[in-house]
């Protein structure tokens, strides 16, 4: 499997300025890629271009072997009365109930099981949301700030537990946060901005997950990569 992008081009109707000019880039192996550059770069266009939101686009946009494409972003929501341990357990699909609980305990929601997810605070709807993706069949996970509004202690044991549970899945991590894509994420897609030539250039990031020792040094210099690629 892998996710490949050639030439793609693409303007919104009604607008005269290129969102996409050319861009090309290959994810050619599952794990943690990022997505990262300033706000209206069109990091969300490019995810709702992969799941099959927006069409109308030139070049080639390559899903090779994936079934099950999913978008996660911070702005869903569930219906304020819906209880949030029956919504779980009622969307859970036969076999991962075992997943279920074992996420509600590492996202640390158990505590709010029995409130209503009007009730939540903004990172418990956003970590809720993800487990309800998380529990899903899929290849690919897009996730767009899923993990805004939650500690940074918090986000770490959820990204090192995701990457141990599916090791073997996509996922495509779009922030702004430099120092956690270049910690957590295999490669890096750093937008550089409208008028610049390339348009995206990948840098590789850290990888980091259970089992592995983080070389502060290194990463500091993917940070500063990354910073540069930007510029």
């Amino acid at each position: 499997m892998e996710l490949r992008c050639s030439e793609l081009s693409f303007t919104y109707p009604g607008t005269t300025i290129e969102l996409f000019d050319r861009l090309s880039f290959t994810m050619g192996q599952p794990g943690f890629h990022a997505l990262i550059g300033p706000s209206g770069v069109g990091k969300t266009s490019l995810a709702r271009m992969i799941t099959g939101d927006i069409t109308g686009f030139s070049g080639v946009l390559e899903t090779d072997g994936m079934q099950g494409l999913l978008y996660s972003y911070n702005l869903e929501r569930l219906p304020g009365w819906s209880g949030v341990g029956k919504h779980l357990e009622k969307i859970t699909p036969p076999g991962k109930h075992s997943l279920r609980d074992d996420l509600i305990e590492v996202f640390g929601i158990r505590s709010v099981t029995r409130a209503r997810f009007s009730q939540l605070s903004l990172g418990q709807q956003n970590r809720v949301n993800l487990i309800r993706s998380l529990l899903q069949d899929f290849h690919l996970l897009i996730m767009d700030e899923s993990l805004a509004n939650v500690d940074e202690m918090t986000r770490e044991t959820i990204l090192l537990k995701i990457k141990d549970l599916f090791p073997d899945t996509f996922f495509l991590y779009i922030s702004y946060n430099v120092i956690e894509v270049s910690k957590f994420c295999a490669g890096i897609l750093v937008f550089r901005g409208p008028g610049k030539s390339p348009q995206a250039v990948t840098v590789p990031g850290q990888d980091y997950r259970i089992g592995r020792t983080l070389d502060k040094d290194r990463l500091e210099g993917t940070m500063l990569e990354v910073m540069n690629a930007a510029a």
